[in-house]
């Protein structure tokens, strides 16, 4: 019995021997690390994500092509219609579809011109961002006037020795432009 027990512990101690040397021979494996909430993203990354739908919603139009309306498409054309909003497809940003507020009354001359807007448009981008247009009719605000509004003309008399002279002028546009020149230089004087 004793004899029994003694090789009992002998194998128990080759056995836990052996299991000691093979777990120093392994390599240990790498404790688990929970993984952390990751680095700090860009705000830019983040913005298609968070105004994605309110965009698909409302059909963001580039400020630019409402801005230069004019310039796209012609200033008798600006007058009636101007672009409402240009919506693409899933994921894509080309072949959209934009929306044009038309003046009832000019609606069926923007129909006919329509393919021409469409070029004018993806000539704009500088590829094709616009396939169809679609027409709602409505009221447009006219662009707004960028030329300067004209001063009155001026009260004064022309200054009576430059008045003799200019009479003898047969063209009536350029006496007219003489004779506010004349104006000009009188009330420079006088100040």
């Amino acid at each position: 019995m004793k004899r029994d027990e003694d090789d009992r512990l002998r194998k128990a101690a080759e056995n836990a021997g052996k299991s000691a040397a093979s777990r120093a021979k392994a390599p240990r494996a790498k404790a688990y690390e929970r993984p952390r909430g990751g680095e700090a993203k860009q705000i830019s990354n983040l913005m298609p994500q968070i105004g994605r739908t309110a965009f698909r919603r409302f059909g963001f139009v580039q400020s630019s092509v409402v801005s230069r309306w004019p310039e796209i498409v012609g200033d008798v054309h600006a007058r009636v219609c101007a672009p409402e909003s240009i919506r693409f497809p899933p994921g894509e940003k080309a072949e959209g579809i934009m929306q044009l507020v038309v003046m009832p009354a000019h609606a069926p001359l923007i129909q006919h011109v329509i393919p021409e807007i469409i070029e004018r448009v993806n000539r704009f981008f500088g590829y094709k961002a616009v396939a169809r247009v679609k027409i709602r009719q409505g009221e447009v605000k006219p662009p707004p006037d960028t030329s300067r509004p004209k001063a009155p003309p001026s009260l004064r008399p022309i200054p009576m020795e430059l008045g003799e002279s200019l009479r003898d002028i047969g063209d009536p546009e350029l006496r007219t432009v003489l004779e506010s020149l004349a104006r000009s230089m009188a009330t420079k004087d006088d100040k």
